[in-house]
């Protein structure tokens, strides 16, 4: 998708900066309005832009205003762009997130409400039904707790922080993973609770599946899977795909490991649950190396610039 950018800046600032944006190829209509704007106050500029060019309008737009106070940017899609004059220049457009998007959706994604831990807990629950279930049933629980319990965005916070040196972002990642995976094993823990005590399953059953073994004893077979996985879902936020984002939460163990953690605890097999933290952290270890690299390369070869907020 293209971009619509909606700059409001001080009339003093308006007439250079739209002689910048002008110049740009990437940007293929600019329309002022000056004046309109009441708060904050000044002239507002509509810039459709392709996405190759959007760090470029926002570097010129912080460039050309002396105080951030004094700046307001508002992001949106567009479907498409017809310009025939332009057509070839509109064709070989890229697809890449900018970096306010990407923070703006792992903060709403990731943010402690009684949604997310809702979502959460819910995931942990029907996870760890598949952790003593048959492989069938297991894999559709699995499958289904990836989707529902927004478990990666929280993690993939962390790097895209680190990489922007944006260091209290970074302390709302952890904040909001550890809290969020802590719902998660509490109710994980009821969970399994509940069905021993229903005679439906016991920790037998939980230490002998199959699968729980892969968890607990990775080897590169689940090792890569997992770090693939960490890589295409960072490469998903960078790349605007957001819709796919729950795919490299299915081929990762997070979910099922934070699961086994709490399952483990209320059976009484504390080196199980050992195991089941070990894979948790491993994983994460993959999201935070994989975004570091990935949004480093991005930021040195893409967007060169740190985020206006």
């Amino acid at each position: 998708m293209h971009r619509i950018l909606t700059l409001t800046v001080p009339p003093s600032s308006t007439d250079e900066l739209c002689q910048k944006l002008a110049s740009l190829e990437e940007v293929i209509n600019l329309t002022v309005q000056a004046g309109i704007s009441r708060k904050p106050a000044g002239d507002v500029l509509t810039v459709h832009v392709l996405n190759r060019g959007v760090d470029a309008v926002l570097r010129q737009a912080r460039a050309a205003v002396s105080h951030d106070t004094d700046l307001s940017v508002t992001t949106s899609e567009a479907t498409s762009f017809i310009a025939p004059a332009q057509q070839e220049v509109v064709e070989n457009d890229k697809d890449e997130a900018l970096w306010e998007e990407m923070e703006s959706g792992l903060r709403h994604q990731g943010r402690i409400t009684t949604n997310y831990l809702l979502l959460m807990g819910l995931g942990g629950i029907i996870c760890t039904v598949g952790l003593v279930a048959e492989p069938v049933p297991q894999a559709v629980a699995f499958v289904s707790s990836a989707i529902i319990a927004p478990g990666f965005d929280p993690m993939a916070k962390v790097p895209l922080a680190l990489v922007l040196k944006r260091w209290h972002v970074v302390r709302l990642g952890v904040v909001s993973t550890l809290v969020g995976y802590a719902f998660l094993v509490l109710c994980a823990a009821l969970t399994m609770y509940a069905l021993v005590a229903a005679g439906e399953s016991s920790a037998t059953a939980l230490a002998g599946n199959p699968e729980v073994q892969h968890i607990a004893h990775p080897k590169l077979a689940e090792w890569l899977p997992s770090a693939s996985a960490a890589l295409a879902g960072v490469v998903m936020l960078a790349a605007f795909r957001r819709s796919f984002q729950a795919g490299p939460l299915v081929a990762l163990s997070i979910i099922p490991a934070a699961a086994l953690i709490g399952a483990s605890l209320v059976t009484g097999q504390a080196t199980l649950a050992y195991e089941g933290l070990e894979r948790f952290i491993l994983d994460w270890i993959f999201i935070i190396g994989a975004g570091v690299i990935l949004f480093g390369l991005k930021q040195w070869l893409v967007h060169k610039r740190q985020p206006l907020a």
